[in-house]
């Protein structure tokens, strides 16, 4: 199963990514986020295993994520041009995951970020399931990035939303 979803933000592209490298700033965008914790290397890093605990209603789902690619690796003095990538595979049982963000210049004070989610399933059921859950699968992402977009401009903390 694979989508792509995207989403503008109203900052500098520089600025954006040095966000969301920030794992300080996570639970105050990740909706559900209990535990990143790196298992090897530094947060952020190419090759580095973090631990992930995510609670999506009465459901906890663990996993592990590995940094597969950052370019560039300094998020300081990035050339217009450049595409900023950061992709990243997860891992739980049954189930295998790839991100691939990009994020590039869409004007001096907007970036555009695309992500792209590719999922694969072990279990016979969950195979069978995945063609209807892609509606789900996605509005998450997408989810995720108003969330971002939300936290990166006004500050927002999706730990103060009710419900």
């Amino acid at each position: 199963m694979k989508y792509t979803v995207s989403i503008e933000i109203a900052l500098p592209r520089e600025r954006v990514v040095q966000l969301l490298a920030d794992p300080a700033h996570l639970p105050k965008w990740l909706r559900g986020l209990v535990l990143h914790k790196p298992l090897n290397g530094m947060h952020g890093q190419v090759g580095t295993k973090s631990r992930v605990v995510l609670q999506m209603g009465q459901q906890t789902v663990e996993c592990t994520e590995t940094i597969t690619r950052r370019e560039p690796e300094n998020l300081h003095g990035i050339p217009r041009e450049s595409v900023v990538h950061f992709d990243r595979e997860i891992a739980s049982p049954g189930m295998w995951s790839a991100v691939r963000d990009r994020l590039t210049d869409a004007g001096p004070e907007t970036t555009l970020w695309a992500s792209e989610n590719e999922y694969r399933f072990n279990g016979l059921p969950m195979r069978l399931a995945a063609p209807f859950m892609r509606g789900a699968f996605r509005k998450q992402s997408q989810q995720h990035m108003q969330d971002f977009k939300a936290f990166a401009e006004q500050a927002a903390d999706v730990r103060d939303a009710k419900g």
